[in-house]
Order: C-alpha cells, then structure tokens, then sequence
C-alpha cells in the first residue's frame, strides 16, 4: 500500500524540521509497533470491527464519511493520523489531529433506531481510541512478535498524551483497563450488514491489489481473531471468519519480514533521520537500539529500551 504524504490538503514532511520531537521517543513501544504494516493492517481492520459494534459509531462513520465510497481511502487517512502523532514533528501531529477535530465537530444525528450520536462525545472518543490502541498492539504480539506484559503497559501508558489532544478523556492503562470498557459498552453492540460488507471489501484486495488475495482474506480473519469473544458474539461472526493454520502462517512469515526491511522514504526511517538517528534505526536489534540512544547522552529521549545483557 502507498503511504501517503497529506492529510487534509497539508504536506506531511516526517524528515522535517530537523530535530523536531515527535509526542513519542524514539525508544517508544509504538515507535517499534507502528512501523510494521501487517500490524497496522489486521490491528486496524480489528478496531473498526470493534468500533461499527456500537450503532452510533457505525452512524456517524456510514452517514458522514467517504467511507461507503472510498473505503480504502478513508482507511488510509485514518492510518496518516495515526502515523503523524507517533512518529510526525509535534507541529504536524497537532495540525492533523485538530483538522480531525474540526471535521468531528461537524459530525452528528441519529441512528436508525432514533438515538442521537455526537462524534464528540466523549464516549465514543474513548472508546475509538481505546480500539485502535488495542488493535494495533495485539496485532504486532500476535503477528509479528511478542511483547512482554511490561512493553503492553508501557504501550498503553503512552498513548494516554496523544490520545487527549483528541479530547479523550479516559484512555486505558492496561489490557484489563480497555476490556472493562467492552463491558460497559456491550450492552450497545450488535450485529449489523455494514459489517459483513466491510470484511467483503478488506478481503476484495483493493486495497492493495498487487497482493495476493488469499493474503487478503487472512488479514480479514485474522482481524476477527483478534476480537475480545464478547465482540465477535456479539456482531455474530461465525466460523466462516476462523483464521487457519496457513492463514496464520502467512500473516506471521509477512510480519516478521516487514518487521526487517526498513522501506526508504517510510515515516519510521524518516522520522528516524530527522531526529540524527540512522534511517534503519528501528529495524536494528533492541540491544543496539538502546546503544544508539545511550550514545546520544543525558539528551536521548525518555523510553529507550533497555539494552541487552
């Protein structure tokens, strides 16, 4: 999939200014999750899931959005903001998340059981952010490599900042944090066609149509597997979605490639060389990531990882 360099008409320069922080360290557990596309895929797939659950989500994302149209598009930008708050100069990510703002702040109605819905609310603000946290994280431990419970804590312990420029008010700590979430909420969540259409597209393959389409069906199954059992119940997703043995296998072997090959040009190498480190510096080992970092003196940003002994 192309990345793309604007959001909402501004250019994204991840390289530039030089020596601009980004919200999070370079040391970061989302700087090493987020740069891995089948992560970012099958974690991102599984948020939407979570958030079309909740019928006000689903209203305002159907009735407001490009995206029963453009998908894939929407999909992407979504994709661009999250990228720009964790590796973006702080002076882009607070353009795109109040351009982001902006747009919700026009974002309202009701849904088709008569229910008014704000995109505002701070509700269904926490609940979007808490998914794609979720998302992402699992997706990486499952897909490409795991985490300790300790790297999940400091995940959700950094997304906490970024989460509050988007007005989120309660943004959980832990994976026990976000599932007491799903419980207050799930009383909300049911089935819905928009859902089945959703994976239908994902496992159509346009959104990257130079990739094999089995390929295409595992990230939409694998997606599923990912839902807390009380979600997939609930938006009654059937054995028809269980992820195989090769589809696994796939995702996994995808994973851990991607998770090697820096890709010149991309927002991780970028943002790595604006901040004086190497462009491949998130594709070296932790140990000689840490090094990196401790080399750089009292200055290096808080999160390095721990060298290895």
């Amino acid at each position: 999939m192309t990345e793309m360099t604007s959001y909402l008409g501004w250019k994204i320069d991840y390289g530039q200014p030089v020596g601009e922080p980004a919200y999070l360290a370079p040391g970061s557990v989302h700087w090493r999750v987020n740069k891995n596309p089948i992560a970012l895929a099958v974690g991102g797939v599984a948020a939407v899931l979570m958030e079309f659950a909740d019928a006000r989500i689903r209203a305002g994302v159907w009735d407001h959005s490009t995206f029963k149209v453009d998908p894939i598009g929407r999909s992407r930008r979504t994709g661009v903001a999250a990228m720009v708050g964790v590796y973006g100069p702080q002076s882009a990510a607070r353009r795109v998340i109040q351009g982001v703002t902006n747009m919700h702040s026009r974002v309202a109605g009701t849904t088709p059981s008569g229910e008014a819905y704000n995109a505002l609310d701070v509700e269904l603000l926490d609940w979007v952010s808490a998914t794609a946290g979720y998302g992402f994280l699992n997706a990486y431990d499952r897909f490409v490599s795991p985490l300790t419970e300790a790297e999940k804590t400091r995940f959700y312990e950094e997304a906490g900042p970024i989460a509050r420029l988007y007005g989120v008010q309660y943004s959980p700590k832990s994976t026990a944090d976000f599932l007491g979430m799903m419980e207050k909420l799930g009383p909300r969540f049911e089935p819905h066609p928009i859902v089945t259409e959703f994976l239908a597209i994902i496992q159509s393959g346009h959104a990257a149509p130079g990739t094999p389409k089995f390929l295409h069906r595992a990230l939409a199954r694998a997606s599923v597997s990912l839902l807390p059992p009380l979600v997939r119940q609930k938006l009654a997703l059937g054995p028809e979605y269980d992820l195989t043995t090769v589809d696994s296998l796939a995702l996994k072997a995808a994973g851990k490639l991607a998770d090697r090959i820096p890709v010149p040009g991309s927002a991780p190498c970028e943002a790595s060389l604006r901040l004086g480190l190497p462009a491949n510096f998130l594709y070296l080992s932790q140990g000689t990531q840490a090094r990196i970092l401790a080399a750089r003196g009292p200055a290096a940003p808080v999160g390095a990882p721990e060298a290895a002994g």
